[in-house]
């Protein structure tokens, strides 16, 4: 039996999705309602701070790997808890499928934290930032394995003109050279393969000694005690993503602090 390619499926569904988005809300009318909207809160100033490795807490219920991760599922609950921790940034999955995100949890999530949030989707086409932004998020992940190096320039300049900030996440050495030839400030690490799901710490070590000293880098995946954290800091790394321990742990805020040493 062939294994199946979960990064396949995923934007299979993704594209019918934008088929229906699109309808209901037309490119040029989105385009307009994004005109008038207050300013992004800085997210790659918020996870760049110097000797300190910054959290990027994650919200998702659900994953390809693991299926429903938090049965309790209470979207203001968590977002409370990384509020009271401190969290440098929030991650929110708006992905409906494969992680039961939904888009308006974006302006939810805003209205608790005051920290900057990111939207993690499957980004294929302009329409996207443009919705991003709409929804409310601070930033947009693009990943470097789906996007060749004229649409990552294309996305960049538009999130870029919508005072966008974005994370591009790369998994192996072909994705992280496509993505040195750009100007890309923020580079995340991603340590799950995404089409087979399987997670690798070496892909960091592997990786991070190729990054220039001058880019955030932001390790996702796999990262759950102390220890992590402490390997990650001295390897230099800007940033954490974590989403699991934390969806996980029955005490999100104490997670929190026991993971990052807070």
């Amino acid at each position: 039996m062939a294994k199946t390619d979960t990064l396949k499926e995923i934007v299979a569904k993704k594209k019918e999705k934008m088929i229906l988005r699109k309808q209901q809300l037309p490119e040029e009318e989105l385009k307009a309602k994004v005109a008038g909207l207050a300013a992004c809160r800085p997210f790659k100033e918020a996870i760049s701070k110097p000797r300190q490795i910054s959290l990027i807490a994650e919200i998702k219920q659900s994953s390809p790997s693991k299926g429903v991760i938090r049965k309790n599922f209470n979207l203001q609950e968590i977002a409370r808890s990384y509020q009271e921790a401190g969290v440098q940034a929030v991650s929110v999955l708006t992905e409906e499928d494969f992680f039961a995100g939904r888009s308006d949890y974006i302006g939810e999530v805003k209205n608790i934290v005051t920290a900057p949030v990111l939207r993690k989707d499957f980004i294929l086409e302009p329409y996207q930032i443009y919705e991003s932004r709409y929804l409310g998020a601070d930033a947009v992940l693009l990943i470097a394995d789906l996007l060749s190096k004229d649409k990552l320039v294309e996305f960049m300049q538009i999130a870029d003109s919508l005072d966008m900030d974005y994370l591009v996440e790369v998994h192996d050495e072909k994705e992280l050279k496509k993505v040195l030839s750009l100007k890309v400030p923020v580079i995340g690490i991603n340590n799950r393969n995404l089409h087979t799901l399987e997670v690798d710490f070496k892909t960091t070590e592997k990786l991070f000694t190729l990054i220039p000293r001058d880019k955030i880098v932001v390790v996702e995946s796999g990262i759950k005690s102390y220890q992590d954290i402490l390997f990650l800091k001295i390897l230099g790394s800007s940033a954490v993503l974590i989403g699991t321990a934390f969806m996980e742990a029955e005490d999100i805020k104490m997670k929190v602090e026991e993971i990052m040493g807070w």
